[in-house]
């Protein structure tokens, strides 16, 4: 598949939403904050799915390195770009001008207002009990209007597609107008992928966010994420965990965006696949 731009849709006066683009194969959106959110709070109001991810560049490197899972991510409605990385990338590249990124968590807090304002509830689904409680009440307290439907906390585990029914059957019983979900890069964008037939509301992999939102990471200071140096303060508060996800992946990407912009590297866009992971994270 050689197609590097997909139309794109309507913006909005407030808001960007300019179609997916080829940053080392993996479609992602010129797309802000304003467009992402009218997304998703047009397809909660209306009952549908919508798939959402906001990628950062370990989440680009994923699909770079496994093709089929990169077939996945390019399947998502809508693939944001989180973080300066993955922004500088869409400007060099395509010149789309986008002026700033699309973070997950700050992304999920502009939804969550939105959804209280328009009394849209939400299911949540991911994490420990522990962090599942502990976010629970800290969105009471940011959102007092803010509906939860219902909230599960991650199995960790693996399932095959067909035990995925039962787990739809449930959100889609509850009411939820959104469903986030908090399993971590990569298992909650192969969930969510395999998710979306089985769902009638949008779902939005949040990665941190459930942390965030929890009270249990801090963001990086204002001026590191301006500089793309919020993988640092990651890196910094769990060096262990991370140090090969930013040190290694972190290098690739730059090597394989500067060969894309030279136009030593031409890489592929995978087809989009609707066919779901033979094991699907829950």
């Amino acid at each position: 598949m050689t197609l590097t731009r997909q139309p794109a849709h309507p913006s909005t006066p407030a808001g960007t939403d300019g179609g997916k683009h080829n940053v080392l194969g993996v479609l992602v959106d010129r797309i802000d904050y304003d467009g992402a959110v009218d997304r998703v709070l047009a397809a909660a109001r209306q009952r549908r799915p919508l798939s959402l991810t906001a990628l950062a560049v370990h989440g680009v490197m994923t699909g770079v390195r496994d093709p089929q899972h990169r077939a996945r991510l390019n399947a998502f409605d809508i693939v944001a770009p989180d973080g300066q990385p993955v922004r500088w990338a869409l400007n060099l590249l395509h010149s789309a001008e986008l002026s700033e990124w699309v973070s997950g968590p700050e992304l999920t807090g502009r939804v969550l207002r939105r959804m209280a304002e328009e009394d849209l509830p939400v299911y949540l689904y991911g994490s420990t009990p522990q962090v599942v409680a502990e976010l629970g009440t800290a969105l009471a307290r940011a959102y007092p209007a803010l509906r939860l439907a219902g909230a599960e906390p991650s199995g960790f585990r693996e399932t095959s597609p067909d035990e995925l029914a039962a787990i739809a059957a449930r959100i889609n019983a509850s009411g939820a107008r959104l469903l986030l979900v908090g399993l971590g890069c990569p298992r909650q964008e192969i969930f969510v992928h395999a998710m979306r037939p089985l769902l009638d509301l949008p779902a939005m992999a949040v990665g941190a966010a459930f942390d965030y939102h929890a009270g249990r990471l801090a963001p990086a200071p204002r001026w590191m994420q301006r500089n793309g140096l919020a993988w640092l303060w990651r890196l910094a508060s769990e060096p262990r965990r991370l140090w090969r996800r930013y040190l290694v992946f972190n290098t690739e990407y730059l090597g394989r965006l500067g060969a894309q912009k030279l136009r030593c590297w031409r890489p592929q866009v995978t087809e989009p696949t609707s066919v779901p992971a033979p094991r699907v994270p829950v």
